[in-house]
């Protein structure tokens, strides 16, 4: 099962901590993470973590078919609702294609931690 890892700039010092954090969790999972995002978890962390694109590039589109092919299972994705995002059109699409397909998306940190909760109640 596959577990997406995605931050925005202003984020990803957040989702590198949370993810230090939660390690121990986090390793039971494929862990797929955009481009950025994925470097610097594995170089703080040592997490192993198949890198998509960088966001702006593609990235959350590839993790958003990952999610239509039913091999993601979850999404962390620290956003920042203060910036205004140049491709919010595809943030959108990847918001809406978890919608459509049941998919637990986080979007903040306490909703990250309800979402690995939750992964980990259902492999007990």
């Amino acid at each position: 099962m596959s577990v997406a890892l995605i931050a925005h700039d202003e984020k990803k010092a957040d989702l590198i901590e949370f993810a230090t954090e939660h390690s121990a969790i986090l390793e039971h999972y494929d862990l797929i993470a955009t481009g950025t995002t994925g470097k610097k978890l594995m170089e703080a962390t040592g997490l192993d973590i198949e890198r998509k694109a960088s966001g702006p590039l593609g990235g959350d589109m590839q993790i958003g078919a990952e999610v239509a092919d039913g091999v993601c299972k979850a999404i962390i994705f620290l956003r920042d609702p203060l910036t205004a995002q140049p491709h919010e059109p595809d943030i959108s699409a990847l918001l809406r294609i978890c919608d459509v397909h049941d998919i637990p998306l986080a979007t903040n940190l306490a909703s990250a931690d309800a979402v690995l909760d939750g992964l980990t109640k259902d492999e007990n």
